[in-house]
């Protein structure tokens, strides 16, 4: 594919997303970043944590935005990839109870979980997600592929973006959650 097709797929990709609320009401897209910007500057002034979960490259990114988040955000975040705390539960319990077995004992009401899955079917990252509403936290996904999956029915806040590429869909929510950590700067134009 040459290069300026991959970017303007890239843009549709952009374009396509879709902010819903748990009762699958859809959110303007700017009022929905605006509501996910009061949400998280409550947070930090009641110094609540933001904890962040993903799989592979949504790993990735939950350390990269829980780390900016933290330094530049001025919130308090935790992520929950730590290889012993992760192999453990996967070996004692089993790999569904990855994020869920650790949010179950951190995570309490005021908090907020940010949920990144490109399925959305993820069994580990919905029970996560279920666990954090259990508690009373704020739940924000980030979630692509079928427009019928798991998270996007889940969150107080959900980000779906219509592609079924995991390129597309990780570089879609690496674009939203810099947006979110620029509004919160102030940087976003």
């Amino acid at each position: 594919m040459p290069w300026i097709t991959n970017v303007q797929f890239l843009n549709n990709c952009l374009l396509s997303l879709l902010a819903t609320e748990q009762n699958g009401q859809v959110i303007e897209t700017d009022e929905a970043f605006k509501t996910l910007l009061n949400i998280t500057t409550q947070l930090r002034a009641k110094k609540r944590l933001v904890y962040f979960i993903g799989n592979g490259a949504s790993a990735a990114m939950a350390s990269h935005y829980s780390a900016d988040l933290a330094k530049n955000g001025k919130v308090h975040t935790q992520v929950l990839t730590d290889l012993a705390l992760m192999t453990a539960v996967s070996n004692d319990i089993n790999y569904e109870s990855v994020f869920s077995e650790p949010l179950q004992n951190r995570i309490i009401s005021g908090d907020m979980l940010v949920a990144i899955s490109s399925s959305g079917n993820s069994p580990n990252i919905i029970k996560g997600v279920k666990t954090a509403l259990s508690l009373g936290a704020t739940v924000i996904t980030l979630s692509a592929m079928k427009e019928t999956n798991q998270l996007r029915k889940l969150g107080h806040i959900n980000f779906y973006v219509a592609t079924n590429t995991y390129g597309m869909s990780e570089t879609s929510h690496n674009a939203i959650l810099h947006h979110w950590i620029d509004l919160l700067l102030g940087d976003a134009k």
